[in-house]
């Protein structure tokens, strides 16, 4: 499979550097509209490197999409019509709207489209959702220090979009209610934003999400019944908690290291993408799923 990249920011160069160290992809072309860019990672990769992603040759069989989510409606609808496949970074739009001319562009045109939510291929992400049954409550938090990237989007859309991703994939996809409030700190956006959704499941999610944070902490607890799970995403690490009865002694609290397997999320996610293209099966984080996060995420807005 012939890749070419569109956007080298921190990510999309990220993504330049993975595809060119995958055995059965092949970095075609880079593109950006900063000059610099394009010739340092070009430069890096010995691809050739455009300004304009309609330069990119015509052999090039799939796209990621690294550019400002404003973008990835537009240029990724445009993509999908040139009989490209895509995998586009989340969110997978800005609006809903965008969202599903993405989803009816990709089945028009008999191509893939993922979606790049990336948590979902952290190792200890997979190893929890292996050990999660009927979850009833959630808690995440995600807090970053400010960093001028991304300020394009709410911190919603910007970093609580991953755990309301995994929300709907965990307690189920209908939401009951939606409570929610926001703080503009650094930005005319959202900084800093909680949010409380029960959903239909009976699962209560609690998210807090910070882009203006002095230290990056990144955690997700899960509270069901006889156990209870603690994971850093960031560490890749994984407890389980457990009560142990017995007859002689009171219960006690056991607690115990998860295994978690080797491996870097977003390497995971671009060879799933490829194995998608490559078998012509869905993908593991589809438009549709994808675009219910996205609205969930407006939901959140719409309560602030």
């Amino acid at each position: 499979m012939r890749v070419a990249v569109v956007g080298l920011g921190h990510l999309g160069t990220y993504h330049a550097r993975i595809w060119a160290g995958l055995s059965d992809v092949e970095l075609t072309a880079v593109v950006d509209i900063e000059p610099d860019r394009v010739e340092a990672v070009s430069g890096e990769f010995h691809v050739p490197g455009f300004s304009d992603w309609r330069e990119i040759p015509a052999g090039v069989d799939a796209v990621s999409l690294a550019v400002p989510t404003a973008l990835h409606g537009s240029l990724g609808v445009e993509i999908l019509n040139s009989g490209r496949h895509l995998l586009v970074e989340k969110p997978i739009a800005r609006t809903v709207g965008e969202a599903e001319a993405l989803i009816a562009a990709a089945q028009g045109n008999g191509k893939t489209l993922m979606v790049g939510h990336t948590e979902r291929f952290n190792p200890a992400v997979v190893a929890m959702r292996e050990l999660i049954s009927q979850p009833r409550f959630i808690e995440a938090q995600r807090m970053a220090s400010f960093a001028p990237r991304c300020l394009d989007v709410d911190v919603i859309l910007d970093l609580m979009i991953h755990d309301l991703d995994l929300a709907l994939l965990l307690a189920g996809p209908e939401v009951k209610e939606v409570r929610a409030i926001g703080v503009s700190a650094f930005t005319d956006r959202i900084d800093i934003a909680n949010a409380r959704i029960e959903f239909d499941s009976g699962c209560v999610a609690n998210l807090t999400a910070s882009r203006v944070s002095r230290e990056a902490v990144r955690k997700l607890r899960i509270f069901q019944a006889n156990r209870y799970l603690s994971l850093d995403y960031s560490s890749r690490t994984l407890l389980s908690c457990r009560i142990e009865s017995s007859e002689k002694e009171f219960p006690s609290l056991v607690v115990e290291p998860v295994a978690v397997s080797a491996g870097d999320p977003l390497k995971r996610q671009l060879q799933s993408f490829a194995g998608s293209v490559h078998r012509n099966i869905p993908p593991a984080c589809s438009g549709e799923e994808a675009k219910r996060a996205l609205q969930l995420a407006h939901q959140v807005l719409a309560r602030m």
